[in-house]
């Protein structure tokens, strides 16, 4: 574990940051935020922007201030509207031949692809937006079986084809929208533009981190990732921590290296999933505390002065909220203060009140 690193991520991060940030700003700033479950994700912006609540959060995606889609490795992310198409464009080459193998054993070819697009197409042209269940029900209605996973790989494919991403909330149900509609003003990069616009954003948000949990995080090559933060290396700082060289926005005061407070984390936050090496901050010995089964499932995470110390479990009741807290030891006095400070401020985000916060001791000897 290195505290020094920590402070500086929680920071960088906008934990504890003191700025009045916007979800957009938010998104922006980080360049991507992975979003694979919903709710987790809107509360890893929520934390980052106290004020705004889960309301703030989908009238900002349903201003299009902020877009859901599959980006960066493959999977679900939040991410600037403008800048999408880009990250797509960097990233889709790569992982469309990846999943070449997958959709053959689907027997989802390139004609029964087309198809399915030209079908998506005509649904949702005109500003149309439809759920999940209703493409997949036209598909099944058109002769196409989304069967298994066929339905999930095929909106896959399409997002990657730039046809589709997500728009805004019906209800509690997520919808498709046509991307070009939905973006219609996008910026413009080149290859060698788009690796050091993302590792511009990456460094300045992540920092300290190194080139390679850089390109963990983008999906890129090392030495794509390399030639990325060649580009942006003079507009960042680097310092040599256990022998490897970290980068970051800039040097800090040393006030600034001293991680404070406790946090309730999503599972799936870009402070644990953001970087390849994560024993800056979660003992590697702890790492299947938070994803049991080794299932790629990360739970929400407790963490103290930087340092990942337990999980934690929401239920919602009529009433409010109930919060479960799962420390790996005990807790300090002054921690469980500071959960309950940071239980109730989860509970605000949601719009409720927090109604029963309950303590599972789990001692790991």
């Amino acid at each position: 574990m290195n505290r020094e690193i920590a402070g500086l991520r929680l920071l960088n991060q906008y934990i504890i940051s003191s700025a009045n940030l916007e979800p957009g700003q938010v998104v922006r700033a980080l360049g991507a935020l992975q979003a694979q479950d919903y709710m987790q994700a809107a509360w890893a912006i929520g934390l980052r922007t106290p004020a705004a609540g889960l309301a703030g959060v989908e009238q900002a995606i349903a201003g299009r201030h902020l877009l859901l889609t599959w980006s960066l490795r493959g999977t679900l992310h939040f991410a600037p509207p403008e800048d999408v198409k880009w990250m797509i464009q960097l990233s889709a080459p790569r992982l469309l031949r990846q999943a070449g193998r997958r959709l053959a054993q689907l027997e989802l070819d390139d004609k029964i692809l087309g198809r399915c697009r030209k079908i998506i197409y005509q649904a949702l042209k005109g500003g149309k937006c439809l759920t999940r269940l209703e493409l997949l029900n036209l598909l099944e209605d058109q002769g196409i079986s989304t069967a298994g996973q066929r339905g999930y790989h095929i909106l896959w494919h399409s997002a990657y084809n730039g046809l589709i991403c997500f728009g805004p909330i019906a209800g509690k149900q997520q919808t498709f929208v046509l991307l070009d509609e939905w973006v219609p003003l996008s910026r413009e990069l080149s290859y060698e533009e788009s690796l050091a616009e993302l590792a511009l954003r990456y460094f300045t948000t992540r920092g300290p981190a190194t080139v390679h949990d850089f390109a963990w995080w983008a999906g890129l090559t090392v030495t794509e990732a390399r030639a990325g933060l060649e580009a942006v290396r003079a507009g960042l700082a680097s310092e040599v921590i256990g022998g490897s060289e970290y980068w970051m926005p800039d040097i800090p005061s040393a006030a600034g290296r001293h991680p404070a407070g406790v946090h309730l984390l999503p599972g799936f936050d870009e402070y644990i999933l953001g970087y390849k090496d994560r024993s800056a901050v979660l003992e590697p010995e702890l790492a299947p505390r938070i994803v049991p089964g080794n299932n790629g499932m990360f739970l929400p995470v407790i963490v103290s002065e930087g340092q990942v110390v337990g999980t934690w479990k929401r239920t919602i009741k009529k009433k409010g909220a109930e919060l479960l807290l799962i420390p790996f030891e005990p807790l300090q006095d002054y921690s469980r203060a500071q959960l309950v400070s940071a239980a109730e401020a989860y509970a605000a985000f949601l719009g409720l009140t927090l109604i029963k916060l309950e303590y599972q001791e789990i001692h790991l000897l």
